[in-house]
């Protein structure tokens, strides 16, 4: 009924929902705990989405479309001005702070999601790499969601409510409703999509995921990073021997 790459974005996608309430769930019962090694989980995932499309989606992007290189610097400052957008309003009151970044964290979040849909489309072992990543670093989103938003002034419960809905639920939400127009496409579009999302990652990890991780940096923070490094090029260097 299901074809095996749409098993394997719907189960990556509900996957990356389910580790992200881990996270609320965590910081909600544990806050020192979840504190303490969220870092740890942004500087491994980062260190697999700053490898995955330097090493495997841009190139493969490239040889399916020459353009591919340029859409990955659209993505990239795509990413660039929607953050500058958001940190612009979080100048504001307790409450716009936190329903602002929000608002930034579900945009993330939903095209999360589309990354899952097009990366599998073009190559399993690209969004298996690309997804890893991302499922990873949802356990960190879950915890700095429900953060912002009880600094936002909401009470714990419904923190952690929202907290789901925005950055969890946005995940398989983004995949399911991106995947009907992807599944179509030709291989020369489809290396143009994949170029945007590499762009998308290495923002995520080179400007989003790593200064969030170095301001909390904890003592081997930077041995994560090289092992999450070290797990995308095994794993890419498997795969072409």
């Amino acid at each position: 009924m299901f074809s095996e790459k749409f098993i394997y974005i719907a189960g990556f996608a509900v996957l990356a929902a389910l580790v992200n309430g881990l996270g609320i769930y965590a910081i909600y019962k544990n806050r020192e705990w979840a504190e303490k090694t969220k870092t740890y989980f942004m500087c491994f995932a980062a260190g697999i989405l700053i490898s995955t499309p330097l090493t495997l989606a841009l190139p493969n992007a490239i040889k399916s479309n020459p353009y591919a290189g340029f859409i990955a610097l659209g993505g990239f400052l795509f990413m660039f001005f929607s953050n500058e957008i958001i940190k612009y309003h979080t100048k504001q009151k307790e409450l716009e702070f936190g329903i602002t970044a929000a608002e930034g964290i579900g945009l993330h979040s939903f095209i999360d999601g589309v990354i899952y849909t097009v990366t599998f489309n073009v190559s399993v072992l690209i969004g298996i790499l690309s997804a890893t990543g991302l499922v990873i670093h949802e356990f960190a989103e879950g915890v700095i969601t429900y953060i912002f938003l009880l600094k936002g002034g909401l009470e714990k419960k419904k923190a952690g409510i929202y907290a789901f809905m925005i950055a969890g639920l946005t995940t398989p939400l983004g995949a399911f409703i991106v995947y009907p127009a992807v599944k179509v496409l030709d291989e020369s579009m489809l290396g143009l999509m994949l170029g945007f999302m590499a762009g998308v990652l290495l923002y995520l990890s080179a400007s989003h995921l790593l200064p969030e991780a170095r301001e909390h940096e904890k003592e081997h923070s930077a041995l994560a990073f090289l092992g999450g490094v070290a797990l995308a090029l095994f794993i890419v260097l498997s795969k072409n021997m």
